[in-house]
């Protein structure tokens, strides 16, 4: 059996990462933190939309690429390898909710505008009506909240919503939190909003595999090059097992990730299953390696010249979007009772 990428697969991922490199490194992060998240690139937008990335994972009928969540994934890995800033992300899980809980006809109205780049999306778990933190809600035309097994779709620019823009440790992203009001426009999705939500936690555990990769990758050619008493540091035993550690999380979190976005696509009976062990484990790998990379490079790892806080700060927020890792250990221990019983 095989268990590898296709070539196709792996050409998308190299040309992520080739274009994101070239238009989305630090230096464009930083320009970008240093407006509140206020300076998207528009014309790096424009060039993921010609590229067909915004409706990737999305069917040919409706303007996508009819790839699926496993291209989408290989994608939003690289947005979080290079910290991008962009709406992308969470175009991408609107699209995903809209398509799986939505029914033909809402799917024929909704997704044409967010495959094209033209109304985008996004997502977020609500309680009572109010979703304390939604990317990029501020921009998008579809606000797709989930709450229970119902989701619902809310038109922004028909009014009735409140939008306070929200800020966070994270300054590459635009958050806000959203509170249904009278008069809201909306529309529940007609089919049960627990498979589009998580294909969109598997989405999120992607991004966080990419973050926790480039935290990794930085440390190690950091601690190669930076010595002490003569002998590089990375050496001392301390260092190097904790490297070894930040590897082990990063390895066993990608692939959790990329069996949930398998099964999304090829067997959804292992989707739940397999997107509460993605999510838990990309949470807690995003947050320990990113802040053992700050570890790792010493004093410098803290300041605002340094590039490892960007991966930090992306991590800590990713890891609290949508449902939290202990709801999903708790999902998987529930899942494994039933399937022993």
């Amino acid at each position: 059996m095989h268990f590898d990428f296709t070539d196709d697969q792996r050409e998308i991922g190299r040309t992520a990462r080739a274009l994101l490199a070239a238009r989305s490194g630090f230096e464009r992060v930083r320009a970008v933190a240093e407006r509140d998240g206020r300076a998207y690139d528009d014309e790096l937008w424009e060039e993921l939309v010609s590229l067909g990335w915004t409706g990737i994972a999305l069917p040919e009928a409706v303007g996508g690429q009819g790839l699926g969540v496993l291209e989408l994934a290989i994608v939003l890995e690289e947005l979080g390898y290079a910290v991008t800033p962009s709406r992308l992300f969470s175009n991408a899980l609107g699209g995903l909710v809209v398509d799986a809980c939505g029914s033909q006809a809402q799917r024929e109205t909704l997704l044409p505008g967010i495959a094209a780049g033209e109304q985008t999306a996004t997502v977020a778990v609500a309680s009572g009506g109010v979703a304390e933190l939604v990317p990029d809600a501020d921009s998008a035309r579809w606000i797709v909240l989930v709450e229970g097994d119902v989701a619902t779709v809310y038109d922004a620019g028909a009014g009735g919503l409140s939008i306070e823009p929200r800020e966070t440790v994270d300054p590459t992203r635009r958050y806000a939190r959203v509170a249904v009001g009278p008069g809201a426009l909306s529309t529940a999705l007609e089919l049960p909003a627990g498979p589009g939500l998580d294909r969109a936690e598997v989405a999120l555990s992607a991004e966080l595999c990419g973050l926790a990769q480039r935290a990794l990758e930085l440390s190690v050619a950091y601690v190669k090059e930076r010595r002490q008493f003569g002998t590089p540091v990375g050496a001392f035993q301390a260092v190097s097992h904790r490297a070894a550690q930040m590897l082990l999380e990063t390895e066993g979190a990608r692939s959790a990730t990329w069996f949930a976005a398998w099964a999304a696509d090829a067997e959804p009976d292992s989707l739940a299953r397999g997107a509460s062990l993605a999510k838990a484990a990309a949470s807690d790998a995003g947050r320990h390696v990113t802040a053992a990379a700050i570890q790792l490079h010493g004093g410098i790892g803290f300041t605002w010249e340094a590039d490892v806080h960007w991966l930090y700060k992306r991590a800590q927020v990713d890891a609290a979007l949508l449902l939290p890792a202990a709801r999903h250990r708790a999902r998987v221990a529930r899942l494994a009772v039933g399937a022993a019983a």
